[in-house]
């Protein structure tokens, strides 16, 4: 495969940060270093890193998928309110695999588990007992 600069520049981005940014997000960091870089060059060089096992892709349920450069197995947590992807720190359940696979008929190689909730910044902004925002003062 043929060196790429604006790859190296996706892959480098994606493992300086936590967020699980969209390709959107990426392309918006990456062409400050490569101004005429575009967005379908972003989206190719993410699918390849995917493809590669250097990136995951983690779907969303607005359609927007987001990417994580930590390829190890964990799972995610999406904010209902903000849309905010996070790592959850809870050790990952490979018997899950197992327990699924003793009555199918298939052969199971692996799962994804996401949470959707409120994320510790937005319910800094909800009243307790309910999803009442609090109007900034």
């Amino acid at each position: 495969m043929k060196h790429s600069a604006q790859r190296d520049a996706v892959r480098e981005y994606l493992k300086s940060t936590k967020t699980h940014p969209s390709a959107e997000m990426v392309y918006e960091e990456v062409r400050k270093q490569f101004p005429k870089i575009s967005l379908a060059t972003v989206y190719r060089n993410l699918s390849l890193l995917v493809e590669l096992g250097e990136a995951k892709k983690v779907a969303t349920v607005e359609g927007n998928d987001r990417f994580d450069a930590d390829t190890s197995e964990h799972y995610h947590f999406i904010c209902e309110e903000c849309n905010a992807v996070l790592d959850l720190e809870v050790p990952f359940a490979a018997q899950l695999d197992v327990e699924a696979g003793r009555n199918f008929a298939g052969t199971i190689t692996g799962h994804e588990v996401i949470f959707h909730g409120i994320c510790p910044e937005c319910k800094k902004h909800y009243v307790t007992g309910g999803p009442v925002k609090i109007s900034a003062k």
